[in-house]
């Protein structure tokens, strides 16, 4: 389980570092530019990579402390990505009634393709639960 749960974390943080770069392509980091805050964009992927990193140590050492810090760090990352989908979700539903495609007051985060939110969501739910249950020491690891 605790393999299953490295592989749903790569690729959610793929699907993460796609938005990532397109949302920094798009001129999110700019002021006005965007509809998700700077410090929330990179504090999730911070604290989602630091996690990762602490998830990596936990599979070498098998240490359960270290399992438990690794959720520990996904429960502010879910939190900071709700946010940051309920800021988004206006954004999507405004994209049909938007003025002209290329103007400069269209948030950054519009360009996100439904596919890559939807997969970075399911699979991050799915990271979470993996590894909740990994440190319950469910499902032989």
């Amino acid at each position: 389980m605790d393999i299953a749960a490295l592989i749903t974390w790569l690729i959610t943080a793929l699907g993460g570092f796609y938005m990532l770069g397109t949302w920094l392509s798009r001129g999110g980091a700019k002021a006005g530019n965007s509809r998700l805050p700077v410090p929330v964009i990179f504090g999730h992927f911070a604290l989602a990579a630091v996690g990762l990193v602490v998830w990596i140590i936990y599979m070498i050492t098998d240490k359960g402390a270290l399992a438990w810090t690794a959720f520990g760090l996904l429960v502010p990352v879910a939190l900071l990505g709700f946010a940051m989908l309920a800021r988004w979700l206006p954004v999507h539903r405004a994209r049909s009634a938007a003025a002209a495609p290329g103007a400069e007051s269209e948030p950054a985060e519009r360009y996100f393709p439904v596919p890559v939110v939807a997969g970075h969501g399911l699979f991050a739910v799915v990271t979470v639960v993996l590894v909740l249950l990994t440190a319950l020491g469910i499902g032989g690891s």
